[in-house]
């Protein structure tokens, strides 16, 4: 399959988020992403890269974490350095989360597995290329509107939805938590895993001994989430069943018991706060 990415020398992706723009950018040009205080500005001032220069030596590595789902990570790492994950599911399968980068291979092995039905993206760092993505599988991307601010590309394919949960088939839904971003949302696989799973990106944030989770506004700027913004994830986590829990980076997976890990968190969170 051939694959032909719009305007490939166009200088038009932030080398620190990732995330690709609908024109062309010079060294005068800033990232609204990487201004906000969620995010940064590289050590080395803004900087654009044209997706030619971006792809030399890139690949796109494929691991399967369970039945039915895999994570993609670009290999060497490139920006945030998140992973997608790939849903496989009957009535048809979903990307979660996007990549600044595609190419054939990706999109072979995508394809021989049934393509793909939808793409839906947790917050705007993750955005990278998704309209390319959406491009080539000929698929929405669903977004939740209180983040249209922050889309930076254009695509026919975009989709912004709002309340608190979209329900997509095979009892998927997208459960909108806020807090990390007024529009970030989680995934809930009902039917994956033993008892389900939850895919959160940053919205909830595996911690390092992988029996706790962490709730924040800012990570690289360790600013801590308010008490009322962790309260609603918790109301909007705590009627679905699962198991498991993989978030935006490579290892940020609790294998069993993940919604007592969530519960155990909340409760620590706000036993502070009462402090």
């Amino acid at each position: 399959m051939a694959f032909t990415v719009r305007d490939p020398h166009q200088k038009n992706i932030c080398a620190t988020c990732g995330t690709r723009y609908a024109s062309a950018k010079d060294a005068a040009d800033s990232c609204p992403i990487c201004l906000d205080e969620r995010q940064y500005v590289g050590d080395h001032g803004q900087a654009w890269l044209s997706y030619e220069e971006l792809g030399k030596g890139k690949s796109i590595r494929f691991t399967r974490l369970q039945p039915g789902l895999h994570e993609l990570i670009i290999v060497p790492a490139f920006a945030i350095g998140q992973k997608a994950h790939l849903v496989l599911s009957e009535s048809g399968n979903i990307l979660w989360d996007c990549l600044p980068y595609l190419d054939e291979p990706t999109i072979a092995y995508i394809q021989s597995l049934g393509g793909l039905k939808a793409i839906t993206i947790s917050h705007p760092h993750y955005y990278g290329l998704m309209a390319e993505w959406a491009a080539v599988f000929n698929c929405p991307v669903y977004l939740h509107e209180a983040d249209q601010e922050w889309v930076q590309d254009e695509s026919e394919h975009f989709r912004f939805w709002d309340g608190a949960e979209m329900a997509l088939w095979d009892d998927i839904r997208i459960v909108h938590v806020a807090g990390h971003f007024s529009g970030s949302t989680v995934l809930h696989l009902p039917h994956h895993g033993t008892n389900g799973t939850l895919l959160t990106g940053d919205s909830i944030y595996v911690a390092r001994d992988r029996k706790h989770v962490s709730f924040m506004y800012s990570f690289p700027n360790l600013v801590p989430l308010p008490q009322k913004a962790i309260e609603l994830i918790r109301q909007r986590v705590e009627p679905l069943a699962f198991d498991t829990l993989h978030a935006a980076f490579e290892g940020q997976v609790i294998a069993t018991g993940a919604k007592e890990a969530v519960d155990r968190s909340v409760k620590r969170y706000l036993r502070i706060f009462q402090e």
